[in-house]
């Protein structure tokens, strides 16, 4: 489980760096290089709501991902972690 949820954030990761460098900055931007043709398609408005839902959305479910791993990692609290201090037998 844990090296699933590992990979699906890292899909998460590439595909929110994807996203980030499509928009479109006021001084020009990667789409107008890549994908210029998209804005005659969608529309210039239509496209820049799409690609920053989509932002956001993926910052989101990178936001739970990550949170939920580290519950499962530490056995979702500190007395039952493997990760808690060793205790000194006596």
């Amino acid at each position: 489980m844990l090296v699933g949820l590992t990979v699906l954030i890292a899909l998460i990761c590439i595909l929110l760096m994807a996203v980030v460098l499509i928009q479109n900055p006021k001084g020009g931007g990667v789409d107008s290089t890549f994908g210029g043709g998209a804005n005659q398609m969608f529309g210039a408005a239509r496209q820049a709501d799409f690609i920053e839902k989509l932002t956001w959305g993926l910052a989101i479910t990178l936001f739970i991902l990550c949170i939920f791993t580290a519950i499962y990692i530490t056995g979702g609290g500190a007395e039952g972690s493997d990760l808690a201090p060793l205790q000194s037998q006596g």
